[in-house]
């Protein structure tokens, strides 16, 4: 006769607190990509700008150094803040890993040089990979009820796809103020410039170094609200009885939870994988479509053109118009952010699926292959065909009442819809998964190993394979956005295989939060 399943715990009142920490949580959730998100957005025009443009031997390098260094030391002492958020506590560390990538990317809007501009992206990373794994312990152990989890985790999570609709949106505002000349210039402090140098006061300079400022937005809320926060009550109330285990690394490995955290090490970079690898690359391919950008300089003029009249009905001064290589870039970076948005369009309809289906599929890999089998086969083909694609224009959503200008429905952006829906979802699917295979005492350190040793270490390096196949002579295109295109459809292609033979090996969940 077989055992009958416990009873699970009632679900958890709504109170103030609980209403701050999922305000807090979501804040957090949502940035950590908005600050991932810039730098695709802004490198290209950031580098231009340090003298490094498209041209320059040194820009493919550099491209991948920006995306890889951070990554690489996010990884490492993401680990130890994963490590910490067991020891220490959820709150605490959730708290200074907002503040610290925060403060890094408001700063990283004055950079002078890639080297300045590298650092504080690195710190910027660091506070991103400690805040997810913090976030993500502190929100499955304030709702032990599984349905009642399962939802608030994959409906907080999905404001990360609102982050990326943010950041893209911030972008778009920027490069359009400063194409009407509506920026006001950003100055290096006096007492600095001696050490750091002057900053670049040209018009196409201003919207990459304004969209790095505004990542100060989190830590504002999370000031006000900090005093009002309470701990984890299961991981306190282990910690005062003195029951709570100390974190070990080495204990990942032990024979029970070998397995788990080799496989989630493995699928996590995979979805890191497909997102930086391919999705990512959209700001180096975007200017392939040449016809589109065409589109969005003409936009620009005619809007700069509306502005010099309405300021000469006002007798104020008429501000130069934008032109050639100038014009030129600013449209690219209004491309790029638009084609962001959509692909963050797909990936927030990804998040909510997969929040709603969480709760009535049983099977853990059978909801993951949901998503996997489909992008194995869209992802590949769509970067492969991305700049031969008839991108008709079918209509172009206006959306700027939310603040977020408008999406533009093509070919190419349904095709961006369709590739973040199946990789972004992934990222709600990891947060779910994780709290229910590790002790809580293991918790942190585990979430940790798999999404920022396995993700933000390993899988954003594929950023940097990309880059590297893309500046091979045997790399179909004919062009520089091509060959970024055809090395994006192989790094896709090799992911989402290895992601989906490795979901064979995914361990079920045997049981609830401890």
């Amino acid at each position: 006769m077989s055992a009958t399943p416990p009873t699970p715990p009632p679900p958890q009142k709504f109170t103030f607190a609980i209403w701050l920490i999922l305000i807090l949580a979501s804040i957090g959730f949502a940035f950590d990509i908005y600050e991932l998100l810039m730098l695709p957005l802004i490198l290209r025009p950031a580098l231009t700008d340090f003298g490094i443009p498209p041209t320059h031997p040194d820009f493919k390098w550099w491209v991948g150094v920006m995306f890889y260094v951070p990554a690489f030391a996010g990884g490492i002492l993401g680990l130890l803040g994963g490590y910490l958020t067991d020891y220490l506590g959820r709150r605490r560390v959730l708290t200074w890993s907002i503040l610290l990538y925060a403060v890094s990317a408001f700063l990283a809007g004055f950079s002078t040089t890639p080297w300045m501009l590298l650092v504080l992206r690195t710190t910027t990373f660091v506070g991103v990979c400690v805040e997810f794994v913090a976030a993500v312990a502190w929100l499955a152990e304030l709702f032990p009820n599984p349905h009642q989890r399962e939802k608030v985790l994959g409906y907080t999570q999905a404001f990360s796809s609102i982050g990326g609709l943010l950041v893209a949106s911030a972008n778009s505002l920027a490069v359009a103020l400063a194409a009407s000349g509506g920026l006001p210039p950003i100055a290096m402090p006096e007492f600095l410039v001696g050490t750091l140098g002057q900053i670049n006061l040209s018009p196409d300079s201003l919207p990459w170094r304004y969209t790095l400022m505004s990542g100060i937005v989190p830590a504002i809320p999370l000031i006000l609200i900090r005093p009002f926060l309470p701990e984890s009550p299961a991981w306190a109330k282990k910690k005062s009885e003195g029951t709570l285990k100390r974190p070990s690394l080495l204990a990942l490995f032990s024979p029970e939870l070998r397995r788990t955290s080799i496989v989630t090490m493995i699928m996590f970079a995979c979805s890191y994988g497909a997102a930086f690898g391919a999705i990512q690359m959209m700001p180096q391919i975007a200017p392939g479509l040449t016809k589109d950008v065409q589109e969005y300089s003409e936009k620009i003029t005619k809007g700069q053109e509306k502005q010099n009249e309405a300021r000469k009905e006002r007798g104020e001064d008429i501000k130069p118009l934008a032109k050639g290589k100038q014009l030129e870039k600013l449209a690219e970076q209004k491309l790029a952010s638009d084609y962001t948005k959509v692909q963050e369009v797909g990936g927030l309809i990804g998040r909510f699926l997969l929040a709603a289906l969480a709760v009535v599929i049983v099977s853990r890999r059978g909801l993951l292959r949901l998503f996997q089998v489909p992008g194995m086969i869209v992802m590949p083909l769509f970067f492969w065909y991305f700049l031969t694609i008839d991108n008709t224009k079918y209509f172009e959503i206006p959306l700027g009442w939310l603040g977020i200008g408008s999406l533009p429905i093509t070919n190419v952006s349904l095709g961006m819809m369709l590739a973040g829906l199946f990789t972004v979802a992934q990222f709600s699917f990891w947060g779910n998964y994780l709290p229910r295979v590790y002790p809580m005492h293991l918790r942190g350190t585990g979430e940790s190993f798999a999404a920022n040793i396995g993700g933000r270490l390993i899988g954003t390096s594929f950023a940097f394979v990309t880059t590297t196949l893309a500046a091979q002579t045997f790399m179909p295109g004919d062009s520089e956005p091509a060959k970024f295109a055809s090395a994006a459809a192989l790094v896709a292609l090799f992911v989402y295989v290895v992601g989906s033979v490795a979901c064979f090996f995914l361990p079920e969940p045997k049981g609830e939060l401890d």
